[in-house]
């Protein structure tokens, strides 16, 4: 029955709203929108939850965002043109602001981007009911003054788009950025930092205080087995959870967690549900491209069999604690994902302490009387204390290490020490915001 299982997709949504509490009436919220049928069904959600019909009405002012990824997805300048203005015209159906991005913009973002804001204070009123019956009030006063609607104006923000293509110079950056990178999976992590500071960089300069995502519990769970694979288990709760706060200034939400992606086509396909299917990353390998991809074949084929699969691997991650991924000052914070390092020595830090003591390092690391030693912060060694484990995964595959041809004496055992051309790497395709902030970090 179609009807009944509307109501009981809607009741989904409204109920993980409702029951968390985190989005209080009159805030703006941003919804990250891939054009995909999580994101796609979300927005529906939140069309029919602030149309004039609905009994209890959604009372948050909603913006859209839209992140274009087609250049490293592969797709031609008129492709990326062609599902560029499908999407706008989707967009403005809806009647919200809008704002379309380019991935190319994430170039330029600034080094505070990779700042925790100041954290606000979540609830706007003493307790969560006096907020919707201030909320309530303040409707009725504006609907007896000016005879306007019941929600406030969606139309604060201008809805507009950027030129159609981004400058040539960023599109040469960011596919020399991409080509730098030798593996699929760190392709994929870096297309996911991008994307993530390039919103939260437009949450932040449009004044939205949440951001919504359209994550499903199968992405989800697939998300959470590839974290642990990729040696990001202490941060799954921040990863995985319905709040994720750890930019302090705006919180992103997942109101879509609690559905299947069978469930999204079901009422996709019912209701009729426009979504923009982007294509994948492109790869020269037909099997096991990445371990994204491998960890998604694993569990929808166990979901095949065994059909409580999904479920098992979604419930096992709620169980687990934010409090690893909380970092208290800005030296145990990790650079690019913000949680807290997780890293005491291993053999990351123990290269750093012999560059530090052999000299094999620390001959780049001295300062001057104009300041801190250029090499120092544009070296490879000094990069790496300011990574988690799973980032500094990311970074040695971003900028590749050399071999080792000289040794040195740790304890009893001979270790090799990487050479010069450690030092020398391509850390030029690195995004220009990373290697700003990382050098203030490193100077301070």
């Amino acid at each position: 029955c179609s009807g009944c299982f509307r109501e009981y997709f809607v009741h989904k949504f409204r109920a993980m709203l409702g029951k968390n509490r985190v989005i209080f009436p009159g805030e703006k919220v941003l919804l990250a929108l891939s054009g995909g049928p999580a994101s796609s069904a979300m927005l529906r959600q939140v069309q029919e939850g602030l149309s004039r019909e609905t009994a209890k009405r959604l009372r948050f002012v909603p913006g859209l965002i839209y992140v274009d990824e087609g250049l490293v997805r592969g797709q031609s300048p008129a492709q990326r043109e062609q599902s560029l203005a499908r999407m706008e015209t989707l967009l403005q159906e809806t009647g919200f602001p809008y704002h379309l991005a380019y991935l190319e913009q994430a170039l330029e973002l600034p080094a505070s981007i990779l700042r925790p804001g100041p954290e606000q204070c979540s609830e706007p009123g003493p307790s969560y009911k006096e907020a919707v019956d201030g909320f309530i009030q303040q409707q009725q006063q504006q609907q007896e003054g000016d005879g306007g609607t019941s929600l406030p104006s969606t139309q604060d923000t201008p809805a507009g788009s950027p030129q159609r293509l981004p400058p040539a110079t960023l599109t040469q950056e960011l596919q020399r950025l991409f080509e730098a990178v030798e593996t699929p999976t760190a392709r994929e992590e870096l297309l996911q930092m991008l994307r993530t500071h390039l919103i939260l960089q437009t949450a932040r300069t449009r004044g939205y205080a949440k951001v919504m995502t359209g994550e499903s519990c199968t992405r989800l769970a697939i998300k959470l087995l590839t974290n642990l694979t990729l040696g990001r288990g202490a941060f799954l709760a921040v990863d995985t959870g319905f709040v994720d706060n750890r930019p302090g200034d705006v919180m992103v939400v997942r109101p879509m967690r609690e559905y299947t992606a069978k469930e999204i086509a079901f009422y996709n396909h019912f209701f009729h549900v426009p979504t923009v299917i982007a294509p994948p990353l492109p790869t020269k390998r037909r099997e096991k491209p990445s371990i994204h991809r491998l960890i998604e074949r694993f569990l929808l084929g166990l979901q095949e069999d065994f059909p409580s699969t999904i479920s098992t691997v979604y419930r096992t991650g709620e169980k687990l604690s934010p409090a690893p991924a909380m970092a208290n000052c800005e030296s145990e914070r990790c650079l690019l994902c913000l949680c807290a390092l997780d890293i005491a020595g291993g053999e990351w830090g123990r290269w750093w302490e012999l560059g530090q003591l052999r000299g094999g390092v620390a001959g780049h690391h001295a300062g001057t009387s104009d300041g801190p030693c250029p090499h120092r912060t544009e070296s490879k060694a000094a990069f790496i204390p300011l990574l988690c484990y799973g980032c500094r995964l990311t970074f040695k595959e971003l900028v590749k290490l050399s071999g080792c041809s000289r040794v040195a004496l740790l304890g009893d055992k001979e270790v090799p020490i990487p050479t010069t051309p450690l030092l020398q790497g391509p850390l030029a395709t690195l995004p220009p915001y990373v290697r700003a902030e990382a050098q203030r970090r490193i100077c301070r």
